[in-house]
This record gives C-alpha cells, structure tokens and sequence, in this order.
C-alpha cells in the first residue's frame, strides 16, 4: 500500500483542499497521515476527518518586527527535527502540502530523506512559506493562471483549487427549508470568511430593507455577530457558520457576496455562483485577496468592490449588475479550461509516488 502525509496549517484555507484529496486517496488504495502544529486549526478539522496526527512544534515566519522573531526560528527548528522524525518512523511514498508556516520544515525533511514534494499554492502570488518550500518540490499546483509567472516553468501545473465533492451536492429542496424561502424568490449568500466580517456584516443589514424586497438572504457573518433583532425577519436567514448544510445554501444559491480567499472563491466558480468580492485591504493583509478577486474579475467570474468603496449604494448597484447580466458570468464559467483540481493533483500524486 502507498502511503502520503499531508501538511499544512495555521489557517483553514491550508486544510480545506487536503480535505478535499481525501476521498480520492483512499479510493486509490492510500495510506493517509497528516502532520501539522500541535494545536493549530489544522488538527481539530483532520481528527474530525478520523486521519492518524502528527503534532510538531511550529512557529511563524514574519516578514515585520515581532518579538516572537526571536524565538520562533527555535521552534521551527524543533519542528524540522519532529518532522525528521516523522519520516523516519512513517516513511510515506510522497508529501502534498498546502503551506502555511508549519509546512516548511515538513518539506525540508522530506527533502533530506528524498521524498518527492507536491505544493499547492492557492492565491496569486506564493506566500513566504512557500517560496521558502517550492525549491525542495518536484511539482507545484496552482490556482491563477496568472501564477505561473512566479513559478519555476519546469515546476508549475495549473491544477485549479481541490474542491470538495459535497459542496456538489446539495438539495435545492433541503436548502428551501432550512432557511424558509420561497421557490421562486432569489437568493444571495453572504461570506464574511471564518470569522466574519464587521465592515460586510454592517453594510448588508444596513440596505437590509432594500434588499429583501427583491431578494432572499443567507448570512453567514462569523462567531459572536448574529444579530438577536433580525431573527425571524422574513427572507433573512443569519448563522454564524456552516458546515454540513453549507451545500444545501449553496444549492439555493443564486450570486455570493464574499471575501476573496483563494479556496472559497474557487467553490463559487465549481458551483458557477457569481460574485462580489469584497477582498480584505492590503493594510489588512499582504494583499493577496485583492489579487485573487482582479484575476476572478478579469476571468468574467466576479465583480469586485475594494473595502474602501463599500457602502450601501455601492453594494446594491453592484447586485443590481451581477443580477442583469448574470448569464455571462455564468458562461464565462463555463468555458472555465480549469474543470478538476482534485483529479489533475490525485495525477500528479500517482505519478510522483516513489
């Protein structure tokens, strides 16, 4: 039997497409283990998932003054010799990983005892982890076109992002009930990210009124920012989250408005959701999403409206436009060339397996 561990963690966005290569691997015969931080999110979401664990010591790699700068490069370095270990005792045929800082020590151990390294890499631009980790690798997946200028030639295969088959599954007739909508009625899903967003929380129910008088809402605005006076409003449906009913909401679905991370969005085109991205600003991050939702822009998937120019007007004439001209979002999705991430990376893990 084959054997693959899996990295990467510090985020969801870096376990949500190795979640998605899991049904596959096993189909193909794999014996599966994972190996991320000691107590990141990482480790809850893969034991849910019943996979064997491996915990290591982490730290983060910053490219800005921290005081933990000082003692972070110590726990990277334990983690290089935890993953040592790790290659060692389980010996797997091939590393896949998805980045985030606890990667780069797995990598580099999988390097020494030479075993063949797959990355993915899901935004536009690769984030420090992984341009520290894409030397070591015999291939990198990536989810922009656009990408591939920043990649070895030799190294890059345009693969899209792993999307998980649940997601496509969803009852259009179970998401109805769920929230109390009407059949005929259309609906818009709102994504704050994993934790929400305040600024995109308070513009929607700012223009709530309006917007209900024509439209259905889903709002899923994050842990701790469901609003007790909007329960029960009639087309406004708010959770915090969701997880096993997500495909239901997206099956009733008719555009998203959403932060632009790289997976999420990635759905949104696998589903063919048209959007509005909202992406967080560059003063807020190292200007990834920003990226992610132009190229999605470019593409014909998306609008986009930057943090600074959100207000309610901005927002409704924006709706107003992805719903008027919906169906040529929708066949630019489907002349999308990028159909399969999980099966061209599962090719590419068959091939590469030692």
């Amino acid at each position: 039997m084959k054997k693959i561990l899996l990295t990467g963690g510090g985020t969801a966005g870096h376990v949500t497409p190795n979640l998605a290569l899991i049904p596959g691997l096993k189909e193909m015969g794999y014996e599966i283990r994972y190996i991320g931080s000691h107590n990141g999110i990482e480790k809850k979401l893969i034991e849910k998932e019943g996979l064997f664990y491996y915990g290591i010591s982490s730290g983060k790699l910053r490219r800005y003054f921290d005081r933990k700068n000082f003692t972070d490069p110590f726990r990277v370095l334990k983690g290089y010799s935890d993953a040592k270990r790790v290659m060692r005792e389980y010996q797997p045929d091939i590393l896949f990983s998805k980045g985030g800082f606890v990667s780069v020590p797995v990598v580099l151990a999988a390097k020494k005892y030479k075993i063949p390294v797959i990355i993915h890499e899901s935004d536009m631009t690769p984030g420090l982890a992984n341009k520290l980790a894409i030397p070591h690798a015999v291939k990198v997946c990536h989810t922009f076109p656009e990408t591939a200028s920043h990649l070895p030639r030799e190294k890059a295969v345009l693969t899209g992002s792993p999307i998980r088959r649940e997601l496509l599954a969803g009852s259009r007739e179970a998401g109805l009930a769920l929230c109390g909508f009407e059949e005929e009625k259309p609906v818009i899903l709102i994504i704050g990210g994993s934790q929400g967003s305040v600024i995109v929380n308070e513009t929607v129910r700012k223009i709530l009124p309006a917007l209900l008088e024509k439209y259905q809402l889903i709002h899923l605005c994050g842990k701790g920012n469901l609003d007790p006076a909007l329960e029960g409003r009639r087309g406004y449906c708010q959770f915090e989250y969701a997880t096993d009913s997500l495909k239901e909401l997206f099956a009733i679905t008719d555009i998203v408005i959403s932060r632009a991370g790289s997976n999420a969005i990635c759905e949104f085109l696998a589903l063919k959701k048209p959007s509005i991205l909202i992406p967080l600003s560059a003063k807020a991050s190292r200007g990834d999403q920003i990226l992610n939702a132009e190229s999605f822009r470019r593409q014909g998937f998306s609008e986009v409206i930057l943090q600074e120019d959100l207000t309610g007007r901005s927002l409704m004439d924006m709706i107003q436009k992805i719903f008027a001209d919906r169906g040529v979002y929708l066949e630019a999705m489907e002349q999308n060339p990028v159909r399969d991430g999980v099966e061209t990376i599962l090719d590419l893990i068959r091939t590469y397996s030692k």
